[in-house]
């Protein structure tokens, strides 16, 4: 009878145990049945160099004239590709432009264009440079010897 006992002590302690921290119980199984997260994709462009948005090429603009309106930059890139998006952001006190735009294109090849023609290019009378908005750097790799101890 001690052995029955042992045992159903021995169950109960299994039950009985404190699980500290995630990953005990339905949690676990949410994650299981992720196979794969949405990524960008890296296939477009080299390691280096401009990276995509999520949604497309977006190229950073500066040196935008102060009353530089929507529609002169956007006719000015618009020969380049379609504009999915353009984007000015104007000071609040003043109301005029703060001197840089945000212009989104959906292909490479069209942003990449826009950026050689454009970059140095006047507007309204004011010099522009063209760059890319999001680019790729080499990572740095931490070491450990560098940690404060």
């Amino acid at each position: 009878m001690d052995d029955d006992g042992d045992r159903r002590v021995n169950m109960l302690k299994e039950k009985a145990r404190k699980h500290r921290g995630r990953g005990f119980g339905s949690e676990s199984v949410a994650r299981e049945r992720i196979k794969q997260y949405d990524r960008v994709s890296d296939n477009d462009v080299e390691d280096f160099g401009p990276q995509r948005s999520v949604e497309g090429w977006i190229l950073f603009v500066t040196g935008v004239h102060e009353e530089a309106q929507e529609d002169d930059i956007h006719d000015k890139f618009s020969e380049y590709g379609e504009i999915k998006n353009l984007h000015l952001n104007l000071d609040r006190r003043t109301g005029f432009l703060k001197g840089y735009a945000l212009i989104e294109y959906e292909s490479y090849k069209e942003a990449v264009a826009a950026k050689e023609a454009l970059n140095n290019s006047d507007i309204l009378g004011q010099p522009i440079t063209v760059d890319w908005c999001f680019v790729k750097t080499a990572r740095k790799v931490k070491s450990s010897s560098s940690r404060r101890r």
